[in-house]
């Protein structure tokens, strides 16, 4: 196929390339916000609200991954913004302009975030269950709701909402990495919040699942089948990397570094990927210890 991804630079869009391209010969072709300086980059301007659509001809699939990371900054109310408008405006101008091309992909998957359900305790929570309360969840309902253009011209658009992808380089779990090689790391707050996590590699071949699978459509989480707390994430940490795990971080000095994010960071998700499974994708590391051990290698 020829497929078109945004985002394509950072961590999961740089895996995904890659892997369309040397597992499949799929023909890539990369959304970037500045004048396009190689053959496979086509111009897109969300603050604009243009895409250069000629560009795109052809292409069957689009994987939209673009959006300010959340983690990256402190929420002032400058930032907030900025992450719901990179995702909402990003989202939309892409789906307007899939819906208004003469021949318009058959499918879009669109990035989106466990963030959605907000805090579910320890309830094991799937794809029906509603969304949260709190900037997250408002910002994540915005991001999805912002495809409808791309759903009501009849392009199956499937909403990947991610959990936490455990890799060594870049994203949330590789700032946790030289922490804890070097002894530093320990349970965030009390520990008992749940982390809904899956592998890169699992990331990457649950996305080319969801392009392939012409029944699956709208919500589906990207998690591992059996999410585990962060105390239990801190212990593996530890174990694969032969270190201590003697410092946690008690949750006021959280809030006191991340401000209001940090009532995510100490927040449990127990989300699960009923409609992944059900669809019959496999797991290559479904359980904590291996997906560690597959970043850490």
């Amino acid at each position: 196929m020829r497929i078109a991804i945004t985002g394509s630079t950072g961590l999961i869009g740089t895996a995904l390339v890659r892997s369309l391209r040397t597992g499949g010969g799929h023909e890539v072709v990369r959304l970037v916000r500045r004048a396009p300086t190689a053959a496979d980059e086509v111009r897109w301007d969300p603050g604009r609200q243009t895409v250069d659509t000629a560009g795109l001809a052809g292409c069957e699939a689009v994987v939209h991954l673009a959006g300010a990371g959340v983690g990256d900054h402190r929420w002032t109310a400058a930032y907030k913004q900025e992450i719901r408008d990179s995702r909402v405006l990003g989202t939309r101008t892409l789906a307007t302009a899939l819906a208004a091309m003469d021949t318009p992909p058959r499918v879009l998957v669109c990035g989106s975030a466990i963030g959605y359900y907000g805090d579910t305790g320890d309830r094991r929570t799937d794809e029906n269950a509603p969304a949260g309360h709190g900037f997250l969840p408002e910002v994540c309902v915005a991001w999805e709701d912002a495809a409808k253009p791309a759903q009501d011209a009849g392009i199956r658009t499937v909403f990947a909402r991610t959990g936490l992808v455990v890799a060594r380089a870049g994203g949330a779990w590789g700032r946790l990495f030289p922490l804890f090689r070097l002894g530093l790391g320990g349970r965030l707050g009390d520990g008992s919040q749940y982390w809904s996590f899956i592998s890169l590699e699992d990331h990457i071949a649950a996305l080319r699942h969801l392009l392939d699978t012409e029944d699956l459509a709208g919500p589906v989480n990207l998690t591992a089948p059996e999410p585990v707390t962060n105390r239990e994430v801190t212990a593996v940490m530890g174990k694969v990397l032969n270190r201590p795990t003697l410092f946690p971080v008690p949750a006021p000095v959280l809030r006191i570094a991340l401000g209001e994010f940090a009532g995510d960071v100490l927040g449990s998700q127990r989300v699960v990927p009923r409609r992944l499974l059900d669809s019959g994708f496999t797991f290559r590391h479904p359980r904590i210890m291996e997906a560690v051990r597959a970043a850490a290698a």
